[in-house]
């Protein structure tokens, strides 16, 4: 294998890793995550703690998205929650574009792209609205 087929199969190795760790959901340890997720973005130490919380406020809107679909009871509004979803998304990337740079959002997307496209959500639907890029 050369080396440029190397660095390729490690990035992509390195972005299918980060996927699962740019959401704060899954298993395994809050800490670690962010640290791995510092790691892929290449974090500065003042960066670390503005991400961290700006993720934690998407994680608590989401869990209290469901936690108010769950109580409601009956069948849930799937566009509607749908709908909400894509809106703390597009609300928690106008956030992260405030502390980090355009590079580094980028590379946010792309693990978030790949983690809705390979994880249980599946990718966005037709005409869903496109993340919104930073100049």
């Amino acid at each position: 294998m050369n080396a440029l087929t190397k660095a390729s199969v490690l990035a992509l190795a390195a972005l299918g890793a980060g996927a699962a760790l740019a959401q704060n959901g899954g298993g395994g340890n809050p800490a670690s995550r962010m640290e791995n997720l510092a790691v892929l973005l290449d974090l500065t130490e003042a960066q670390k703690p503005q991400v961290e919380s700006i993720l934690q406020g998407e994680h608590a809107q989401m869990k209290a998205l469901f936690d108010q679909a769950k109580a409601a009871g009956g069948k849930p509004d799937f566009q509607a929650m749908h709908a909400a979803r894509t809106q703390i998304n597009q609300d928690t990337l106008e956030k992260l574009s405030g502390v980090l740079s355009p590079v580094q959002l980028k590379k946010f997307q792309t693990l978030q792209q790949m983690h809705h496209g390979f994880g249980h959500h599946g990718p966005p639907p037709p005409g869903a609205p496109a993340a919104p890029t930073s100049n």
